[in-house]
This record gives structure tokens, C-alpha cells and sequence, in this order.
């Protein structure tokens, strides 16, 4: 058995022989002996939490995956169960090391990578659907958006095969907010970036008329321009609701057929990107999910694709361990700048930065927001880190 792991039949999951907890496999009842660890469980441990396996001072590092994840608030005994109340956040010393633990993509020759059957765009990437989309300037559009893609059901649907579906993009967006600056900025790119998705073959506007994030400035800053796969419905124009609808249902019906001509090819994998998010994290997620899902995107690079480890404030904490991984100074730093964006965003408000993760992921065994981010970076997987964007 390799070393530091721990007979099926055990309580407890060791993650690091350096790791001064362990993490309870199951519900743990006080009194229970834990042979593995040399400990007794001195209260009821619940599954997914921590618990200390030797004796800590009060101040002392807790060190789970071999990294500080808090500070022990009082002396601390074995078997004692370490959470949110005796973990305890506070500065700690990083050494970044910038680009010392790089790994180059060892990728594989063009002819032995992996393909999939893929619609191939004109801009050269590659999409694995073939939509329509159905999108808004601001949530005042959000009816009219849902019920033109309703009406596209599969059976009106019937005579364009290679059609995936007409889809909305609905959002809380685009009124009740600054018309300039890093929120609208954010919008913009968002939408054009889906509005320009491979996944999208085709695409219709919507728009109130009146919102901060207005029709014209949006094609205008994004440089979207409409023609044939690329319409706008404006609902005050059209005089309400309905009449939009209807337009928008002539829009679509104008990008069917040209739509229905894209077909899927073999393709290689090099021509997938896919990002990465956190969903119901717990005490399991840093061991189980997110590693192997950091090996699938491992082997995705290795096939010339690429995966984006998003959720920037989720890997505060850690970002030492990152920036190690980064392919020089210049991209470690990039990400260092968005991290300390974030807390200066982030500063004198009850969110994660600030320490406290959410309900769900407490009750899970997380005690803060660096135990969290460790597992979360996990699915990111162990290949180099090339580029930080914004």
C-alpha cells in the first residue's frame, strides 16, 4: 500500500503524510478509535470534516494537502474536531516562485490526437452544437427572448436536422447600472463573446430601447455588426411585447436555412476550450471530483486543447501554488494583479475573500475560503499555466 494511505476499511482519508488532520470518510461518533491515526475521536466528527491528529498550539499552522489552510485558535488535542471555529484565517507568508514548477504541454503529434465530430466555422474554431441564439441587452427583454426560442420546439425544427435548437440568453443585466466601466465592460464582452461562439451559427438581439446598455453602443464597442446571421429587435420600435416576439420569430426563420448547412466533420481536439467551475463544494470535492477532473483537462492539453480554470476569487489562498505553475514571471504576476483586484474589490464585504465560504460548503467540512480554493484549483490539473486573461 503507498505510503500515506489508509486500509478501505479506515475512518479517515489522509491526504498528505505532512497534514496534521485528516478528513472523516464517515459520520464519526465520540470515543471512536481511529487505529490508522493512533487517535479517539473526542466528539462527533460529521463526514467530510477535519480532524487533528496530534497535538497543536494554539497559533499553530493547520496543514491539510501539506498547505496552511488556517491557524489552530486555541491549543488543540487529538481526535479534536477542526472547523470554522478553532480554524482560524490569518496572513500567511507566500513564497511565489514563479514558474519553478512549470510543466510544458507535452503534446502529442497532430495525426495521434483525439477528434470529434464538430461543426467548422468560418473564423477556423469549432463548435460542438449548432445554435441559434436568442439574446438581450437588458432583463426588460428577457419574455420576449424565452418565448421566440419556445416557439422553435422541436417540431417546427423537424425540417433543419443540423440544427441543435433556438436557445435564449437570459441575465439580470444591462439596466440600474453604470453605462461605462468595468461592470458594463464585463457585459459587453460577455455578450459578444457568446454572440461570437462556435456553438452559434446565428443569432438575434433583443433590446427594450431605453436600458443603460444600449443596442448601438453594444455593436458599436463589441464591433458586432448585423447582416444575415446576426439580427435586432427593438421592443419599443415595434411597440411592445408581441410585436417583438413576431419579429423575432422572422428573424429566426431568416437564418434557418443557411444555418441548417453547417454539418459535423471529424475534428481534432486541439479546437476544444473548456472552462472549469465549482458547483456544491464540500470536504470531498479537493479528493475525489476535482482531481479527476484535473486529469481529464491534463489529458485535453495533452491533445492540444485547452481548459480555463475560472472562478478567480476561488483561488485565493493558493495563488502561490499557482504562480509556481506559471510559465514565466510576466503570467504569475497577471495573476496576482486579478487576485489583488478582487480584494480590493471584495474589501469590507460579507463574501468569501473576507474568509467565510457558504452555508452549503461549511456544512460540507469547508472552514474557510483557502480549504475551498485548494480543492477547487484541483480541477485545474498539473500542466503549465500559459496565460491569465481578464
Amino acid at each position: 500500500m503507498a505510503q500515506g494511505q489508509q486500509p478501505v476499511t479506515s475512518p479517515v482519508i489522509r491526504l498528505d503524510p505532512a497534514d496534521n488532520v485528516v478528513v472523516a470518510r464517515e459520520d464519526i461518533a465520540a470515543g471512536t478509535r481511529i487505529d490508522a491515526e493512533g487517535i479517539m475521536a473526542r466528539e462527533a466528527i460529521p463526514m467530510g470534516h477535519k480532524i487533528a491528529t496530534r497535538a497543536l498550539a494554539k497559533g499553530e499552522p493547520v496543514l491539510k494537502y501539506a498547505t496552511t489552510i488556517g491557524f489552530a485558535g486555541d491549543d488543540i488535542a487529538p481526535g479534536t474536531w477542526m472547523h470554522s471555529h478553532n480554524v482560524l484565517m490569518d496572513t500567511v507568508q507566500k513564497d511565489w516562485r514563479f514558474g519553478q514548477d512549470y510543466v510544458r504541454p507535452d503534446r502529442l503529434p497532430e495525426a495521434e490526437r483525439a477528434r470529434f465530430m464538430g461543426y467548422a466555422r468560418a473564423d477556423g474554431r469549432v463548435g460542438t452544437r449548432n445554435y441559434i441564439g436568442i439574446f438581450i441587452t437588458v432583463n426588460c427583454a428577457a419574455t420576449v427572448a424565452r418565448k421566440v426560442a419556445a416557439y422553435f420546439d422541436a417540431e417546427r425544427l423537424a425540417d433543419y436536422p443540423n440544427i441543435d435548437g433556438v436557445i435564449p440568453f437570459i441575465h439580470q443585466q444591462g439596466c440600474g447600472m453604470e453605462a461605462t466601466g468595468e461592470a458594463m465592460d464585463l457585459l459587453h464582452r460577455t455578450l459578444a463573446g457568446y454572440i461570437r461562439h462556435p456553438n452559434i451559427s446565428g443569432a438575434v438581439v433583443c433590446s427594450l430601447g431605453c436600458e443603460r446598455n444600449n443596442l448601438d453602443r453594444l455593436f458599436r464597442d463589441t464591433a458586432l455588426e448585423t447582416g444575415a446571421m446576426l439580427h435586432q429587435v427593438r421592443m419599443q420600435e415595434l411597440g411592445g411585447t408581441a410585436a417583438a416576439v413576431e419579429a423575432g420569430k422572422q428573424a429566426v426563420r431568416a437564418m434557418l436555412e443557411q444555418a441548417n448547412r453547417a454539418t459535423r466533420t471529424p475534428q481534432s481536439a486541439e479546437h476544444l476550450c473548456i472552462g472549469l467551475q465549482c458547483g456544491g463544494s464540500d470536504g470531498f470535492s479537493g479528493l475525489s471530483a476535482n482531481p479527476a477532473l484535473g486529469r481529464a483537462m491534463d489529458l485535453l492539453v495533452r491533445h492540444g486543447g485547452t481548459a480555463i480554470l475560472s472562478e478567480t476569487p476561488e483561488l485565493y489562498g493558493i495563488e502561490h501554488t499557482l504562480t509556481a505553475r506559471a510559465r514565466n514571471e510576466t503570467v504569475g504576476r497577471a495573476l496576482l494583479g486579478r487576485i489583488d483586484w478582487w480584494l480590493n474589490y471584495t474589501d469590507g464585504r460579507d463574501v468569501q475573500m473576507q474568509g467565510v465560504v457558504g452555508p452549503g460548503n461549511m456544512a460540507g467540512g469547508l472552514a474557510n475560503i483557502i480549504e475551498k480554493s485548494l480543492g477547487g484549483a484541483k480541477k485545474g490539473g498539473s500542466t503549465g499555466i500559459e496565460a491569465v486573461y481578464r
